[in-house]
């Protein structure tokens, strides 16, 4: 079952459904009667992305099209903006290589837009050599009638290096994934999570990590926010394979519920097959902390923006793990502007 094959196939029966365990809480099947028509080339014109000031090299897939491999020299040093926009209400699928050579370095600055109820699949490999280091920072802020879903396959090498923080705002339907081949060997591995989720959106960022072999680290923390009828899913899974000691490896996730309809499902899991290793995970969801709220009012605060203040403060953690310093302004005005908005 996938959304490529139902999409090739024009058959509901090939989308993934809560039957699928990994899918149980983005439901697609039970959502989408009917396949929309296959989106048609777009031929206008499209305003600035969120990063296209930070990065020369600056690629748009459109609906599907215009995909050209990044390929990355050895020892080469880059910025890539990459922009998936989804036009109209049709069904497209688009595929994106990043191969990135032997100690280079690249800063993957991702976005994905749409501005109707189009369903959308990016398909993403992304290849590190030896000593590589990349950081990728996705913003997803699609509409809120899209189905849109990014799944991103990351292969690691001895003591390469991959940093990651998604940042969405939820659609009819979004889902963001990750899957990654971590083979030890000194390779150290980042994945960072926020949404800020209102009205009926909903936002599921899912992330499997498998430790392959010895001397492997991976550091995961993703914070929600979510409100009105809002549903925010998270699911984590680190597999430590037999063999792979000496792995360090930790999962947080932490949402805070704004209001007596939004929801939460978090399944954070630690598959552990291996004995000399450090891992742990945590999960917390809950409200706003009522005693700082008085607080802040009692400085002169008006509500909402003491509520405002304090959930910016919740998800600045993840915020300011970012590494490249544009982005990370980027993402703090952005988030402000919906926590304010």
């Amino acid at each position: 079952m996938s959304i490529a094959t139902a999409i090739r196939d024009r058959d509901v029966a090939e989308l993934p459904s809560r039957r699928d365990e990994a899918w149980r809480w983005t439901d697609l099947r039970g959502l989408i009667r009917k396949l929309p028509p296959p989106s048609e080339r777009f031929a206008g014109e499209l305003d600035a992305g969120a990063f296209d000031a930070l990065a020369a090299d600056r690629r748009v897939v459109i609906n599907g099209r215009g995909a050209d491999p990044i390929e990355i020299a050895r020892g080469s040093t880059a910025v890539v903006a990459v922009r998936f926009v989804s036009r109209g209400a049709g069904a497209h699928i688009a595929r994106l290589t990043v191969e990135v050579g032997a100690d280079a370095k690249l800063q993957l600055l991702e976005t994905y837009e749409s501005d109707g109820a189009a369903l959308s699949e990016a398909a993403i490999t992304i290849t590190l050599g030896k000593g590589a280091s990349v950081e990728r920072v996705v913003l997803a802020q699609d509409d809120a009638e899209a189905v849109s879903v990014s799944q991103a396959r990351v292969t690691l090498a001895a003591r390469a290096r991959f940093s990651q923080t998604v940042v969405a705002s939820g659609a009819r339907r979004q889902r963001l994934e990750t899957q990654v081949t971590h083979p030890g060997a000194g390779a150290e591995l980042r994945l960072d999570g926020i949404y800020l989720l209102a009205d009926k959106r909903h936002s599921d960022q899912t992330t499997v990590v498998t430790h392959a072999g010895t001397d492997g680290v991976t550091a995961q923390l993703a914070k929600g926010v979510v409100r009105d009828q809002a549903r925010g899913v998270f699911q984590g899974r680190i597999v430590v394979a037999e063999g792979a000691d000496r792995t360090d490896a930790r999962m947080g996730h932490h949402a805070l519920i704004l209001s007596d309809r939004a929801e939460v499902d978090a399944k954070p899991e630690l598959e552990i097959y291996a004995d000399d290793v450090a891992c742990a995970h945590g999960n917390t969801v809950g409200a706003l902390d009522e005693d700082a709220l008085f607080y802040a009012r009692q400085r002169g605060m008006g509500e909402p923006e003491a509520r405002a203040l304090l959930t910016e403060a919740f998800i600045g953690e993840v915020v300011d793990r970012i590494g490249h310093e544009g982005a990370r302004e980027v993402v703090r005005a952005w988030a402000a502007g919906r926590l304010r908005g």
